[in-house]
């Protein structure tokens, strides 16, 4: 072999291992983006894909990453089916009756795979058959819509795609299953609209319980996985601790948060003084004698506190501004996004509230000394703070110290 020959061998196994360095490492970013998801319904839709190896690969990090599920059609199925790791649910997209029989070729029977198609005798079948069935709707009238909705309660799933880009429709949708067990999937247009994606997930505060959203390039793919972990639909852990101390400490500037949504009267946010946690702190949406109710405000404590953040970050009360994204949580744990609207900082007297949790960890939060500002109690009652007392049990999240720039770092500190 000459060296041009050598030469051409060599660098085309130097190509090829930079290839896999970056198919590695691409799948391993998605690892770890996978937790951050929460428990959100994100399917793949593999229409026009023949093997595992079509788009440059785009299924190996589909299966390796935040997708829930994946949909699969009879001319692909035997195929990618066997790609396609058990903890993903499987979608077979059936329009004929007669495609059905495909599913007896598979593994089971096909018996873990959902059957989703237009046409409701096929789902009448696939039910009679002991499937589970998913209707797929397309909505582009106020007549389309409302059979939709019609038809997509006697299913376990309703996916929908909408002609026109407005998410009036999507709402109406919501609002009508909200009280039904039928999974609401959104089909997204383009492949390459992040946008409508990540915003179908956010549409009314609840949102769509999922989407289906199909990039056909890595581009697309990675810019939706980056903005899903961020979405933050993730649970935080609220555990009850008793009050040791709440005591006068003189003068100190405090703030309000006032946010742009409305709170319900189980959410509050968590604020601390160090970065070992926080007390649940009550917005304004209990009756006071002597003012108006403000059910977009938590007066939230000292201008020094942190404010826990999604992605096991924290703010400090002084640096969040107007547009600033912040966390709010319920009693049992569960958390929503919403923005700052503005900060209302004032020079008030100030009150110290130590706690304890079960493990003998202790936190303190300082908040203003008043007898309107209320902390949750392990009821999801609101206990007004100048009349805590020692054993008053209350709500509040325990978490690792050691915090850089909001970030937590592994290191040893100790904070008092």
């Amino acid at each position: 072999m000459d060296v041009t020959a050598t030469n051409t061998v060599n660098n085309d196994a130097v190509n090829m291992q930079k290839r896999e360095r970056i198919r590695l490492e691409r799948v391993e970013g998605d690892r770890n983006r996978v937790e951050e998801a929460g428990s959100l319904i994100v399917w793949f839709d593999t229409a026009g894909l023949a093997t595992p190896a079509d788009s440059e690969g785009l299924l190996g990090r589909i299966v390796n990453q935040a997708y829930t599920g994946v949909v699969l059609y009879p001319e692909n199925v035997a195929t990618l089916a066997p790609a396609i790791p058990a903890r993903m649910l499987k979608v077979l997209h059936t329009p004929r009756i007669e495609d059905l029989e495909r599913l007896k070729t598979l593994p089971q029977g096909g018996q873990t795979f959902v059957v989703a198609s237009p046409e409701i005798q096929v789902l009448q079948k696939a039910a009679e058959l002991g499937f589970k069935t998913c209707y797929r709707a397309y909505v582009d009238d106020g007549a389309s819509l409302h059979a939709s909705i019609q038809e997509g309660v006697h299913h376990a799933y309703l996916m929908v795609r909408f002609r026109d880009p407005t998410n009036i429709p999507l709402e109406l949708v919501i609002a009508s299953l909200q009280a039904t067990r039928t999974v609401l999937i959104k089909e997204i247009n383009t492949p390459t609209d992040v946008d409508d994606a990540i915003v179908t997930l956010g549409v009314m505060e609840v949102g769509a319980d999922g989407v289906m959203f199909s990039p056909r390039n890595h581009g697309a793919l990675s810019e939706f996985v980056s903005r899903l972990g961020r979405l933050d639909r993730a649970a935080t852990k609220v555990e009850v601790a008793s009050v040791v101390r709440s005591v006068p400490i003189g003068m100190g500037y405090r703030s309000c948060i006032d946010t742009t949504t409305l709170f319900s009267p189980t959410e509050g946010m968590l604020v601390g003084s160090t970065s070992q946690g926080g007390i649940l702190c009550c917005p304004e949406v209990f009756f006071l004698p002597y003012m108006e109710l403000r059910p977009f405000r938590v007066n939230a404590g000292a201008v020094h506190s942190y404010v826990y953040n999604y992605n096991n970050r924290t703010d400090y009360m002084s640096e969040l501004r107007a547009g600033a994204s912040i966390m709010l949580v319920d009693h049992t744990g569960k958390t929503r996004r919403s923005s700052v609207g503005r900060m209302k900082t004032e020079v008030r007297p100030l009150r110290l509230i130590e706690v304890e949790f079960a493990s003998g960890e202790r936190i303190n939060a300082i908040m203003q000394d008043d007898w309107h500002v209320r902390i949750f109690s392990d009821e999801a009652k609101p206990l007004n703070i100048t009349a805590l007392k020692p054993g008053d049990k209350v709500l509040g999240h325990l978490a690792q110290p050691g915090r850089h720039v909001g970030i937590k770092v592994d290191e040893h500190i100790i904070e008092t």
